[in-house]
């Protein structure tokens, strides 16, 4: 399994925005030092916290502060893009990047955004899907000529092919809708379950993985569970006491937030003692332990009826910078090797040692002692006076 985030962001508004965006390239440099696999970054151009334009411009300063971590779009809202400049600019990253680069598609998360560009809300997701298929044709090296609502494409083709063989990977983000599943299996990409832990979201998980089976056999394709990720809010810290302090310092504004964004606000409550009740209650959210992160991990791996390809941290400032960051280095130092298998050979080896008892102990203590005695008897047989 792999890990990483999907950072919209989430900042409260009366703070410095230079500095919220430098802190969230810090924490992907970070998490690139943590060996988290992927951080995907969103795109939202209204209502102040989430207050990153363009996920491709961070990606491109990101990936020349890291080394290793692949960096997404998480996502891009396709209705707002000419289908062909995206699929141009994601192709340029990718050679920039050496193939570290990856496309989140959505439909748009903020109705504000579309109605200041004027797309009414439901036509986002029937644009999105018109627009992704051209995308994906573009990609596949085709001459694409296309009239729709939202853009006309006409001989248009790709000057570059990707870097990536055969492409970058592309994923299709999900939450309650079948929009997510059926636009990953008609294209055979993979699919970002946004609002996986979420009571509704998660009893949904079984449901869109044979929605997308079904649309990609349709489409001669295989779903591929590889390419599914999971995304989850955590907290974590070393007691849950302390973790439920630690959101104090934002989970209510972060509420007060969402309350105007969906029908239905993932955390819910009008101070933070209600919010940290009912989000208890709800297990939306884990604040707690890394233990408490394993046990939220493996539900939803149960509830996916066959396991997925990654999780992500959904990224939130419910908690100081400090504290934000330790949780990251919880999640890296315990969750992570628990999932990976890299805690297994260490322990094995330990407990092969010490089942010993005492005879590997032993055998130092008795070679320590033969050492002194060799010792001691060159010395003895270099000062001796030499026989007759």
């Amino acid at each position: 399994m792999r890990f990483g985030n999907f950072m919209a962001p989430f900042h409260p508004t009366g703070q410095n925005p230079t500095l919220a965006i430098e802190r969230d390239l810090d924490l992907i440099v970070a998490m690139d030092r943590l060996g988290f696999h992927e951080a995907w970054i969103g795109e939202h151009h209204s209502a102040g916290f989430e207050i990153i334009a363009s996920p491709e411009v961070m990606i491109g300063v990101a990936a020349e502060r890291t080394k290793h971590i692949k960096l997404g779009t998480g996502v891009s809202s396709l209705p707002y893009h000419h289908p062909l400049m995206l699929a141009d600019r994601m192709v340029l990253l990718d050679h920039l990047t050496r193939g570290r680069v990856m496309l989140g598609c959505g439909p748009g998360q903020l109705t504000s955004d579309a109605h200041m560009l004027g797309i009414p809300a439901d036509e986002q997701r029937p644009r999105m899907e018109q627009c992704l298929e051209a995308i994906m044709r573009l990609l596949r090296g085709e001459t694409v000529t296309m009239h729709t609502d939202g853009f006309t494409l006409q001989d248009a083709r790709l000057q570059l092919a990707p870097y990536s063989d055969p492409c970058f990977d592309v994923a299709v983000a999900a939450s309650f809708s079948p929009t997510g599943p059926r636009g990953a299996g008609k294209h055979g990409i993979g699919m970002l379950s946004i609002a996986a832990t979420a009571r509704q979201g998660m009893d949904l998980l079984a449901q869109h993985w044979k929605t997308w089976e079904e649309v990609a056999l349709e489409h001669g394709h295989v779903a591929d569970r590889s390419k599914w990720r999971l995304v989850g809010p955590m907290h974590l810290a070393e007691t849950r006491e302390q973790a439920e302090r630690d959101v104090a310092y934002g989970i209510a504004e972060f509420s007060r937030y969402f309350s105007h964004i969906l029908p239905a606000g993932p955390v819910q409550g009008d101070t933070v003692s209600q919010i940290v009740a009912n989000n208890r209650e709800s297990g939306f959210a884990v604040i707690g332990t890394p233990d408490d992160a394993v046990a939220k991990i493996e539900e939803l791996i149960e509830a996916s009826d066959g396991g997925f390809g990654a999780f992500l941290l959904f990224d939130h400032d419910w908690a100081p910078p400090a504290a934000k960051l330790r949780s990251y280095e919880l999640f890296a130092q315990y969750v992570i090797p628990h999932f990976t298998g890299h805690l297994t050979p260490p322990r094995a080896s330990q407990e092969w040692v010490t089942a010993s008892g005492r005879e590997f102990v032993d055998r130092a203590a008795h070679a320590i002692g033969k050492a002194i005695e060799d010792h001691a008897a060159e010395q003895q047989a270099k000062h001796s006076p030499a026989a007759p």
